[in-house]
């Protein structure tokens, strides 16, 4: 696992949507602060449509960060939508054996990215990008424990259940499992199941959440994966935040109680740890996850902990 230092390097780029220069220059600022070397790649501030760029102007940056040995980390400016154009060369260049592991840090679409990061076996962080590290400073908690995971010293970390609401807290399920940490976002997990890129493996602990997704579309989602197995073999499952739906539906009170009546419902593993409603995904307080690492996750009442091996 790659360790940050005083003075390395660490690049910024747009692998999706266009983003907010001001954000960028905040970040730059924070990583500044924080002793790094902040590289901002040529096309970041661009445009091309909704898009930061073109994908073969995109990829570049990629290309470009990846091949350079001095970058440690990559730091997403934001998701939107986008990163799927580049997983297949974007494979070919991890594949070459011309690259060393680097850190990758970001949400939302950059979940296609974490995916591709597990199938390397490379270790990446889910969490906020150049946003917050503007808008929060470089002393903010969230940020700072960013800071400890790219330096490899945060490798437990405590979420707390029922962060939206005391009753989706308790849907929760006490246990303790064992399994690489994987997900991310829902909707981009779904379009990657019955792809090479897919990171859903057996005895995974996956991590979901999602955005202005309504909740028949969620559960579809989620009929989706069974389907396909993956909730059969699963260790443990993270239910993070669920934002901007319209709740009540006319068969369920809000996210949580769906996803509780689905996983009642059994088949597969039905007895694994549920972690529910933990603040991780489209909010504010976006706690950092390490993905593609293995951890142990114990639920107990009213928080979860990750122990990562």
């Amino acid at each position: 696992m790659v360790k940050l230092a005083p003075g390395d390097k660490v690049a910024i780029l747009s692998p999706a949507s266009m983003i907010n220069p001001a954000y960028v220059e905040g970040a730059v600022a924070t990583l500044r602060q924080w002793g790094l070397r902040p590289e901002v790649m040529p096309h970041t501030l661009g445009q091309s449509g909704s898009f930061s760029a073109t994908a073969a102007d995109r990829l570049a940056d990629f290309r470009m960060a990846l091949l350079d040995d001095d970058v440690k980390a990559i730091i997403c400016s934001r998701g939107g939508y986008g990163c799927i154009h580049l997983l297949p060369e974007l494979d070919r260049v991890m594949s070459s054996g011309e690259v060393a592991p680097k850190w990758l840090v970001g949400f939302s679409d950059v979940s296609a990215l974490h995916a591709l990061w597990g199938r390397h076996r490379w270790p990446s962080v889910h969490a906020s990008m150049t946003k917050h590290l503007a808008l929060a400073g470089p002393d903010d908690s969230l940020n700072q424990r960013l800071l400890s995971i790219l330096r490899g010293e945060k490798l437990r970390l405590d979420l707390p259940t029922g962060f939206s609401g005391v009753e989706a807290g308790r849907l929760s399920r006490e246990g303790v499992c064992r399994g690489m940490v994987v997900g991310g976002n829902l909707a981009v997990l779904g379009g990657l199941v019955g792809t090479p890129f897919n990171p859903i493996r057996p005895g995974t602990i996956l991590l979901i959440e999602d955005i202005a997704e309504p909740i028949y579309k969620v559960e579809r989602i989620l009929w989706q994966l069974r389907m396909a197995g993956i909730f059969d073999s699963l260790a443990g499952l993270i239910v993070g935040q669920f934002t901007d739906y319209r709740a009540p539906s006319a068969d369920h009170a809000d996210m949580y109680a769906m996803i509780n009546a689905f996983l009642s419902q059994g088949g597969g593993n039905a007895a694994f740890p549920v972690a529910m409603d933990v603040p991780v995904g489209h909010v504010d307080t976006n706690h950092p996850v390490i993905l593609n690492l293995a951890a142990e996750l114990e639920v107990g009442e009213g928080s979860a902990t990750l122990r990562y091996h």
